[in-house]
């Protein structure tokens, strides 16, 4: 997944991957127990001064990391974020180091950091439109109704 530019993995099948390779089944929801195993490879990471790989992992319903991403800002030293698309961010920026530390073959820019894309897409579809402003009248300088006729000169 890090050998992998913009690649992502959703918490379920990390669990199941986790299990397939681990040869360890849980008896309980992986929700129970992921969050565990991420802070291990947090703390592990980070003694090896590697990039956080737990930002690779997001929430399949919108994109997103988990709670358990602020433990990548508490074993770094950093002040947690509380604004959610601010941590996403931040989180967008610790994948595009695990791409360049893990050997992801790159764009020839050197990539740049990407919000998962259905948070992307969320996102995107927030922004209100701008509306394109309407020329002024040339003669007492108002903007022009829809009709492109100035109400006051006629």
């Amino acid at each position: 997944m890090a050998g992998t530019y913009r690649d992502l993995i959703v918490y379920r099948d990390l669990a199941e991957e986790v299990q397939r390779t681990s040869d360890v089944r849980a008896s309980v929801s992986f929700r129970h127990w992921i969050g565990k195993v991420l802070y291990l490879v947090v703390l592990e990471g980070h003694r090896r001064a590697e990039p956080p790989l737990t930002a690779l992992v997001v929430r399949r319903h919108d994109g997103r990391v988990g709670e358990g991403y602020k433990a990548v800002l508490e074993v770094a030293g950093e002040p947690p974020i509380t604004d959610d698309l601010a941590r996403e961010r931040h989180a967008s920026a610790a994948r595009l180091d695990c791409y360049r530390h893990f050997g992801a073959t790159l764009p020839p820019d050197g990539g740049s950091p990407a919000l998962a894309p259905l948070l992307q897409q969320r996102v995107s579809k927030q922004r209100p439109p701008v509306p394109t402003p309407r020329p002024p009248c040339p003669n007492c300088f108002l903007q022009l109704p829809r009709t492109g006729v100035c109400d006051s000169c006629g």
